[in-house]
Parts: structure tokens; C-alpha cells; sequence
């Protein structure tokens, strides 16, 4: 627990010497969130309608920029082979890694989250709902997008593939999470976002380290 406390660290260290790269995910959440008034009008009832695809496809695609930073530094300076020989499984380190991607790229996004909601015209209870939502289910997102990292990671210019993987994936986080913002039907698809995010946090790691493993030998 000791080892892991102290990658831990060692990861949020490294990831907060980057705070450009977190003011960059929240201004495109935003900007994402800004643009759309513009392309489909000032009509409030059509914007109220739309904001929940709106913010889970800005959330998304806001989290995809951080990905090429997961494990490509670690990669290129040689630090991911030494990892995987310490006395930490590779899992655990990417456990690690997981737990500072999700709070550096989605937490911010979530604190970031009542500008967008001003923006798309949302009335309060949707505003919770939107705050709840995000939170269960960007921890599924970015175990995704751990994967698909892990996997591109000894690719060359791997960082524009891993999207492709991951998109795919992400499909019920996104249908999940936008309508647990809807009014209808918030409870079924909060309990199927909570349960996609507990199965994708509890794997990924494993699938992460084998893909890290595989693409390394």
C-alpha cells in the first residue's frame, strides 16, 4: 500500500507540473459547450432539450486530449520498462496513473461543469442530474481511454489511434450518461452508468498492463 501511495503521488507530481494542459481540457469542455448556441440558435427549449448529449459528447471529447500523456512520456524516456520491473505489479501502477488521469482531465470538467450549464440554458434539477452523471461515469471514460493508451503506446503516432479504439467503447457511457440526465428516465441509466464504470475501473488496469506488456516484448 506504501509502494502505491507513493506512485500515486509520484503521478498527481508529475501530472500538476502540466496545470497548461488542465486549463486547456477545461476551455475546450467549455468552448465545445459555447459553440453550440451559435450553430442551432437561441431557442432555450431546443438548447435545454440537446445539453445532455451536448455535455457528455464535450466531457468526451475534452478527456481524449489528456490520453497521449497516460504512458507516451514514461514510454519515451524509458521510465515504463523500469516500472514494469519494480516490486509494484504493472497493474497497480497503471491503477495509479488511472486514479490521476481521472482527477486531473474529468474532475476539473465536473468543477468547469456549471459554466456549460449556464450556457445550454439548463433549469437546476437538470443541472444536478448533469453533476451526478458526470461524476459516476467519466471514471468509465477514462478507464477506456486508459486501455486504448495502453494499447497505441509503442505505436508510432499511436495517440491519433487510440481514439479510434476508444470510441466504440464509449458509446453506452455516452447513451447511459445522457439519459441519466433526462428527467424520464435518470435512475435505470444512473444504475447502468454506475455499473459500467465499476467494471471498466476494475479491469482496465489488468487489460491496460497486458496490452503495455505485449506491445513491449
Amino acid at each position: 500500500m506504501t509502494a502505491f501511495r507513493a506512485m500515486l503521488a509520484r503521478e498527481l507530481r508529475l501530472a500538476l507540473r502540466g496545470g497548461g494542459d488542465v486549463l486547456t481540457l477545461v476551455l475546450f469542455f467549455i468552448i465545445t459547450g459555447a459553440i453550440v448556441p451559435f450553430a442551432v440558435g437561441p431557442d432555450r427549449e431546443l438548447l435545454a432539450r440537446i445539453a445532455p448529449g451536448m455535455v457528455w459528447i464535450a466531457a468526451f471529447l475534452a478527456m481524449l486530449l489528456g490520453l497521449d500523456r497516460l504512458f507516451r512520456p514514461d514510454h519515451e524516456d524509458g521510465s515504463l520498462i523500469l516500472l514494469r520491473q519494480a516490486e509494484l505489479p504493472l497493474s497497480a501502477v497503471i491503477a495509479a496513473k488511472l486514479i490521476t488521469h481521472w482527477l486531473v482531465t474529468a474532475l476539473p470538467l465536473i468543477i468547469a461543469s456549471p459554466f456549460l450549464a449556464m450556457l445550454l440554458a439548463m433549469d437546476e434539477a437538470t443541472f444536478w442530474r448533469m453533476l451526478v452523471s458526470l461524476a459516476v461515469g467519466t471514471p468509465a471514460l477514462a478507464a477506456f481511454g486508459a486501455v486504448g493508451a495502453a494499447v497505441t503506446v509503442s505505436i508510432r503516432r499511436g495517440g491519433l489511434i487510440a481514439p479510434i479504439l476508444i470510441a466504440p467503447l464509449s458509446i453506452p457511457v455516452l447513451i447511459f450518461g445522457t439519459g441519466s440526465i433526462s428527467a424520464s428516465q435518470s435512475s435505470a441509466a444512473l444504475l447502468f452508468l454506475a455499473a459500467l464504470s465499476l467494471m471498466a475501473t476494475a479491469l482496465a488496469p489488468f487489460v491496460a498492463a497486458l496490452a503495455i506488456s505485449s506491445g513491449e516484448d
